[in-house]
């Protein structure tokens, strides 16, 4: 008797802004669904394109940058001027743009054969 009161007093409105607030709960769930499937198809996408042959891409960007790395480390151990055996010359940092794009390189790298690896 007091619902039906209150239903007459309001006419409804209380209704219609819990509807309203069930379809907005029911489309951000949907939504967040949506996001996790496209993310999902993201990485398996970039896992098959490695094993069909992405893999020598990555390496013709990969394996300079780790030579010039692997230098880096080589000098900063032997060669360096507080070293065992100290030279003159050291060896020249990356350009500006390459030194962003190395730290690049190594996460899409890293983070795609780290998803295939959690995927088996």
């Amino acid at each position: 008797m007091i619902r039906a009161i209150l239903g007459w007093l309001t006419g409804g409105v209380l209704d219609r802004v819990l509807a309203t607030v069930d379809k907005r709960i029911e489309a951000r769930t949907d939504k967040d669904r949506i996001k996790g499937e496209i993310i999902r198809e993201h990485y398996r996408a970039r896992g098959d394109w490695m094993r069909a042959g992405g893999f020598w891409l990555m390496l013709a960007f990969a394996a300079p940058l780790a030579a010039w790395w692997g230098a880096v480390i080589v000098y900063s151990i032997l060669w360096c001027a507080g070293c065992a055996y100290p030279q003159a010359w050291s060896i020249a940092a990356l350009p500006p743009p390459l030194d962003d794009w190395a730290g690049l390189i190594v996460v899409s790298i890293f983070g795609v054969i780290g998803v295939d690896r959690l995927r088996r």
